[in-house]
């Protein structure tokens, strides 16, 4: 099941293993428990401190964690190839003895629930969100025997999935009923869990450069602030931005391809490591000038000082805004192929965008579902020339020009959609099981309206020096009316921030 690469590379890893783990195997007989039976038989020949014995679990083919201590039932139901291995790697090490590596406050609070807590997540393979969410729910397992949490992977079990009308992933179970879903952080979730608490920033203060957002940008912002020697820090609902949304990336220098969320985490492990402080899991609503000082207000009440500020908020996907698409977010409308993809297999779905994003979604879609259409809004596609020969090189797509989306239709989940034909003023009813979002992004600048200086666009004005019409508040990466959105673009205004900040702060 595992090839010799993957098995060296796991047998270094189970060597750390402190202590005895119990593998619990439940499966019947059909083919994917003998692919399971297989994956876990090859595991337990890699260490001698693994033991498989039979186990009665709910769903079959599944099997359990069970550590030397007392902890919270850990289940994986499917086998966790694909980007759940690392989480499978990580719960087994856990349960192994080796402690997660989380912020004593998370810690806190996760050893504080006293209720008992059942929950449960549908992924896919594919869903590169999915694994931060599993990952986090095993490690409230760990910590706290009150929690127990089963990965369900939703293509050994669709006819769970299509029973409870899961249409995006990850997909959020509390005692089986639907509580939550798509990308979620360890503290989102224990806001979940426990409830969202107080924090206490009081230690977090008195900054020399404080970052808003937690992009490329203010990654690349934070390593140039610290290595000027300033007290730098980072407030962000969470690290990575939307290039955790990113599956793959091949064109940043130096590196041949990578995954987004592997390659934002490397950014983080790189900023911590030079003393910044990131303040994730809160939002800033505000700011104001007090003296030489900068004052930040966050959502949950608290406020933080610095002497110099810079905007790096990143932006979100853009919605069309008609009737029906709040309703079907999660229960048809989606955004991410590469998460969601596998849930429409042999179905009939639609991508409304002709940009590269829409054609590149259209791509990826066609070789799972049984149709694809595009809905451009504009006479012409405006993807580049490459991408749309490779569109038209497949049978199982058509594209449709001059469409204006109107409207989202359906009951418990989506059916179709509805289009005027910008030319004829027709208007066509179309049934699909599924939709893509797939027409751009928009600024997360909102809160600053009235703070500092927008274009019609809602992007930040900023100089050649990265700075607005503030002094000592700067502003870098997609948020900003840089002419283009890149990951390199991004990361350059951040140093470009970061420098014009320290500059700004010695001639004070």
């Amino acid at each position: 099941m595992l090839d010799q690469k993957l098995k060296e590379q796991l047998k270094a890893y189970l060597k750390m293993l402190k202590s005895n783990v119990n593998i619990g195997l439940s499966l019947k007989d059909d083919e994917k428990s003998k692919k399971l039976e297989s994956f876990i038989r090859d595991v337990e020949s890699l260490s001698d401190k693994i033991k498989v014995t039979e186990e009665d679990l709910e769903y079959k083919p599944s099997f359990r964690l069970q550590g030397d201590f007392d902890h919270g039932k850990i289940v994986f139901a499917g086998i966790p190839l694909g980007h759940e291995f690392e989480s499978f790697v990580l719960a087994l090490l856990q349960v192994g003895g080796i402690a997660p590596k989380i912020s004593d406050e998370d810690k806190k609070r996760i050893e504080s629930i006293d209720t008992n807590e059942n929950y449960e997540t549908i992924v896919s393979l594919t869903c590169h969100n999915c694994p931060e969410v599993v990952q986090s729910f095993n490690i409230m397992a760990v910590l706290n025997k009150n929690v127990n949490h089963t990965m369900i992977e939703g293509s050994v079990f669709q006819d769970i999935a299509e029973k409870r009308d899961v249409m995006a992933v990850p997909a959020i179970f509390k005692d089986k009923e639907f509580v939550d879903g798509g990308k979620k952080t360890l503290s989102n979730l224990l806001d979940l869990v426990a409830g969202k608490a107080k924090r206490d920033l009081s230690n977090f203060k008195n900054y020399d450069i404080l970052i808003v957002g937690g992009g490329p940008a203010s990654g690349t912002a934070a390593i140039y602030g610290a290595r000027k020697g300033l007290k730098v820090g980072i407030v962000a609902d969470e690290f990575g931005g939307q290039v955790n949304e990113t599956l793959t990336i091949e064109n940043i220098p130096g590196l041949i391809s990578t995954e987004g969320p592997k390659y934002m985490a490397l950014l983080k492990e790189q900023v911590k490591n030079l003393g910044v402080d990131i303040i994730e899991g809160v939002k800033a609503q505000s700011f104001s000038k007090e003296d030489k000082e900068i004052i930040i207000e966050l959502d949950e009440g608290s406020k933080i000082n610095s002497k110099s500020l810079i905007l790096a908020t990143g932006t979100r996907w853009r919605l069309l805004n008609v009737p029906g698409e709040d309703k079907f977010k999660t229960k048809g409308i989606a955004f991410c192929t590469h998460c969601d993809g596998p849930l429409f297999k042999g179905k009939d779905v639609g991508v409304i965008g002709g940009g590269n994003s829409g054609i590149e979604a259209a791509i990826d879609l066609a070789g799972l579902a049984n149709t694809v259409t595009v809905y451009e809004f504009l006479p012409e596609l405006k993807a580049d020339k490459i991408l749309q020969e490779k569109l038209e090189s497949l049978q199982n797509v058509k594209v449709i020009t001059n469409a204006q989306t109107t409207e989202f239709i359906g009951d418990n989940k989506l059916t179709g959609l509805k289009y005027t034909d910008r030319v004829t003023g027709e208007v066509h009813e179309e049934k699909l099981s599924g939709v893509f979002l797939q027409i751009g992004q928009i600024p997360n600048t909102e809160w600053l309206d009235g703070l500092v200086k927008l274009t019609d666009r809602g992007e930040i004005e900023v100089k050649k020096d990265a700075s607005t019409n503030i002094e000592g508040v700067f502003a870098a990466g997609d948020c900003t009316d840089s002419v283009y959105k890149q990951i390199v673009i991004a990361s350059g205004s951040g140093a470009t921030a970061a420098l014009s900040a320290f500059n700004y702060l010695i001639r004070k």
